[in-house]
């Protein structure tokens, strides 16, 4: 098997209801496109129909757009917003071919945002879709007008002990249901996760049970970051347990003029449902200081 898939048909018909329910609880998009790239085809979904360059988001791993529950309503009073399904991940986009590389990862990327024939995007992406953004960037950047990265996972610090530990807990089959479960609430910053949330199960059934065949992401060198030209807002967790959140600021802030790093102290990793009144303002400042 070299293309990330369901472990089972029954499993998947299973994630497929609870995706079905969760998409129940966005606003109605304004297109549904299921767009044909070399690798698979990519579900994106457009919100809004204001015009001007939109907001193009990347979920997390082993999420899908359901995430996006709590921020889609806050973005799209100032812009229009596509919401993708990461190719090799789960959700309703389709692996067909082998990804066999960082550069293959961000070419289905470059070729879902030339299909959608805008001028320019907006990049938002959180913890692994914090990742594919930038890795995006690294390869091609024509359509970027900015990057938007809510503690952004393995790109301006190594994976933390934490969350190897918690990889395992929530991956392994033979790990107590009750552990996964507990796992989930940590990752939070200790906030009680619902377990019956359809959201929430998407990404339990996702973490356990697709297989995923993408390469392993690389922290990127200095010399790719310093090389992404357009300007990047970075908002790490101070209780995220995927990094060192100063240590990753402070890296951040060593690199070009045109990085903005900040920590917010009380924030989890699953920043985006935490906050998402907050970091809609911040990223309506920032975007207002780009005048776009």
């Amino acid at each position: 098997m070299e293309t990330s898939q369901f472990k089972s048909e029954e499993i998947h018909q299973r994630f497929l209801k609870f995706y079905a329910e969760a998409m129940k609880k966005l606003p109605v998009p304004m297109e549904i496109l299921d767009i044909k790239t070399t690798y698979g085809t990519v579900r994106v979904y457009q919100f809004g129909n204001r015009g001007g360059l939109p907001i193009l988001l990347f979920p997390g791993r082993a999420a899908s757009t359901p995430m996006w529950e709590t921020n889609l309503s806050g973005l799209l009073k100032t812009h229009d917003v596509y919401a993708m399904d990461l190719l090799g991940e789960p959700g309703l986009s389709t692996q067909t071919s082998p990804i066999k590389n960082n550069h293959q990862q961000a070419d289905w990327v470059e070729e879902v945002i030339t299909e959608l024939e805008v001028e320019q995007v907006h990049l938002l992406g959180v913890s692994f879709g914090g990742w594919s953004a930038v890795n995006y960037a690294v390869h091609y950047q024509k359509y970027i007008a900015s990057i938007i990265l809510l503690d952004p996972a393995l790109v301006f610090a190594p994976f933390s002990l934490k969350i190897i530990l918690f990889s395992l807990i929530s991956t392994l089959p033979f790990i107590p249901e009750s552990w996964r479960k507990k796992s989930f609430s940590w990752i939070s910053g200790g906030a009680e996760v619902d377990p019956e949330n359809s959201t929430s199960l998407l990404i339990s059934i996702g973490l356990k049970d697709f297989a995923i065949k993408t390469p392993a992401p690389k922290q990127f060198t200095v010399e790719e970051l310093n090389g992404i030209r357009p300007p990047i807002l970075v908002i790490f967790a101070g209780k995220s347990i995927v990094h060192d959140s100063v240590k990753a600021l402070a890296f951040a802030k060593s690199l070009s003029s045109k990085v903005e790093a900040e920590i917010w102290p009380k924030a989890s990793h699953a920043i985006n449902g935490e906050f998402p009144d907050e970091i809609n303002a911040r990223v309506g400042r920032f975007l207002a200081g780009m005048n776009v």
